[in-house]
């Protein structure tokens, strides 16, 4: 035992380094997915057909798609087509794109969960869309998007590990160069 907290003291800079790396990462995935998947998930609810498609289109294929293919892909696609990403900007771009995809369709599936009175009360009281988005549907989704979307968040924390496939040092590669 003592031996291994010798080598884990000589190692907890490397250590440190890639969980800070992967904190890092999360948390611009879980931002920025944050902010896709809230343009992604109003559209779903309120645009006119022709213009939720293509969202639509978004949510079914990342939603498929496994988080290895699409760090993966945001590794490769880029490079061939002339557009330099490293492996921590692909692996984060990757996992933005996850992440928007599922809060899109769980931010969603909670704005469809209010009932329709509620939009007509502010409607009635002459709120904007924007203005009845922001004081009476999003303070009501966001109820019931916490727990999904705490979720997705430490999916994204799991997904991480994937990125030392691309050779992103963060927690797990650096463990295993220890």
């Amino acid at each position: 035992m003592q031996a291994f907290l010798d080598q884990l003291w000589i190692a907890r800079w490397p250590l440190w380094d890639g969980l800070l790396l992967t904190a890092g990462i999360a948390a611009a995935a879980i931002a920025f997915g944050t902010l896709l998947g809230g343009i992604v998930g109003v559209q779903l609810a309120y645009a006119p057909w022709w213009l939720r498609l293509p969202f639509r289109l978004y949510v079914d294929i990342m939603r498929g798609t496994p988080v290895l293919v699409l760090i993966l892909a945001a590794f490769y696609i880029p490079a061939v087509a002339g557009l330099s990403l490293g492996p921590t900007e692909a692996g984060t771009l990757a996992l933005t794109l996850f992440a928007g995809a599922h809060i899109g369709e769980l931010l969603r599936g909670s704005l469809q969960a209010i009932p329709p009175g509620q939009a007509e009360a502010g409607r009635s009281i002459g709120l904007t869309f924007p203005q009845l988005l922001a004081y009476v549907l999003l303070p009501q989704a966001a109820r019931s998007a916490l727990p999904p979307w705490i979720n997705t968040g430490v999916e994204l924390i799991k997904g991480s590990s994937l990125l030392s496939i691309i050779g992103v040092g963060e927690l797990l590669l650096r463990t295993q160069e220890v």
